[in-house]
């Protein structure tokens, strides 16, 4: 578990992230930071596209970003948004096959207020590679 002074700093970085967000269609930016068991941060922002299914979420370019630089533990996520919305169902999923469940979400808004849940809190009975055999 992190404590509120090490996820306020995750705040930020996801806040600068989101500064950084391509949001032309929803204007609709989100900022992502992304922490490993090691201790290095990730972060990203959405990348929308005029072809609406090519758009790529916060959440999911800071986790691609951090396993494609070998990462693949990790301890916390903070998604920050105007309104402090949960990470959507695809990147629930994407984070649950590195994760089982125990990860820790944190949600802002613009103001810094959050809300904490675990992943499994927000992906109940998920689908894994278990699932598979």
């Amino acid at each position: 578990m992190i404590e509120k002074p090490e996820y306020e700093h995750l705040i930020r970085a996801a806040g600068e992230a989101r500064k950084r967000a391509y949001a032309p269609y929803s204007q609709y930016a989100v900022g992502a930071a992304l922490l490993t068991k090691s201790g290095k941060v990730y972060t990203g922002a959405n990348v929308e596209n005029a072809a609406y299914g090519h758009a790529m979420c916060a959440e999911r370019v800071a986790l691609f970003h951090a396993v494609a630089d070998g990462e693949q533990d990790f301890q916390a996520l903070v998604v920050v948004t105007e309104n402090g919305a949960s990470p959507c169902g695809a990147c629930r999923q994407v984070l649950r096959e590195f994760d089982a469940g125990a990860l820790l979400v944190i949600m802002a808004d613009e103001a810094g207020d959050t809300r904490v849940a675990t992943l499994a809190h927000l992906l109940p009975d998920s689908f894994t590679a278990g699932d598979l055999t």
